[in-house]
């Protein structure tokens, strides 16, 4: 059963920084990553890092954020630097689990609001 445990949101000032972590177990996950939703938007990804070390990070955050995954803990960080307005969001953990297709599982989401 996979479990996902996440931890490291709050409220920032603009230009402040936050770092979320999630911990997950359960299984071994191909992709680790995060995802973030703001009110009325879409679910959108951020930053992913698949196992071999790939990662991918939207266009918004590059330069300003930093995925990073400890293998052997199976725990996946979001370094935020200079956070903006537009950052503020609920903030999901997201893995993938790949046997003969990819399973999806989420966590339950850390509030991340970026205001002054």
């Amino acid at each position: 059963q996979v479990q996902l445990v996440e931890s490291g949101g709050g409220l920032v000032q603009p230009g402040g920084s936050l770092r979320l972590s999630c911990a997950a177990s359960g299984s071994i996950f191909s992709i680790m990553g995060w995802y973030r939703q703001a009110p009325g938007k879409e679910r959108e990804l951020v930053a992913r890092v698949a196992s071999g070390g790939r990662i991918m990070y939207a266009d918004s955050v590059k330069g300003r954020f930093t995925i990073s995954r400890d293998s052997a803990k199976n725990t996946v960080f979001l370094q935020m630097n200079s956070l903006k307005p537009e950052d503020t969001a609920v903030y999901y953990c997201h893995v993938v689990v790949s046997t003969w297709r990819d399973y999806d599982y989420w966590g339950q989401g850390t509030q991340v609001t970026v205001s002054s």
